[in-house]
């Protein structure tokens, strides 16, 4: 099974990501994103962040999720290669804890891409299919 595709949406650029459970959708989700931003082969996951984040579906949960990625990011100068997620259903909503492992960014040995200014919700989407399938925007 593929992780993730791409598909051309005007000004931005749009991923489909994978998995055989959400948990593992929502992993390579990262993973599609930070392709788009540099060569994930080339990053070595040798430091770790954790975070959790609730929302009140999956949609939102995605979402919020891609924003926090791209949070750590911006604010520790750090591109991601490996990411694990667990998500658990609340009562309320959804909850998901998150370890992404990379290493600071480094423009001499990492591919610069492109990127990333924002998530959108424009055509955000989680179908709960085997496999599961995710499908976000990124606003270039």
């Amino acid at each position: 099974m593929k992780k993730f595709e791409y598909f051309d949406v005007t000004a931005d650029i749009g991923f489909k990501a994978y998995g055989n459970d959400l948990d593992e959708a929502f992993e390579n989700a990262g993973l599609a994103m930070f392709n788009i931003i540099s060569n994930t082969d080339e990053v070595d996951a040798v430091n770790s962040i954790s975070f959790e984040i609730s929302s009140e579906d999956e949609v939102s949960l995605l979402y919020d999720y891609l924003e926090e990625l791209l949070f750590h990011h911006e604010i520790d100068f750090m591109l991601f290669s490996d990411f694990d997620v667990e998500i658990k259903k609340l009562a309320d909503g959804y909850s998901l804890n998150a370890t992404i492992m990379g290493e600071p960014i480094d423009w001499d040995k990492h591919e610069r891409k492109t990127e990333i200014k924002a998530i959108t919700f424009h055509m955000m989407d989680v179908k709960d299919s085997r496999p599961f399938e995710l499908q976000a925007i990124v606003d270039l």
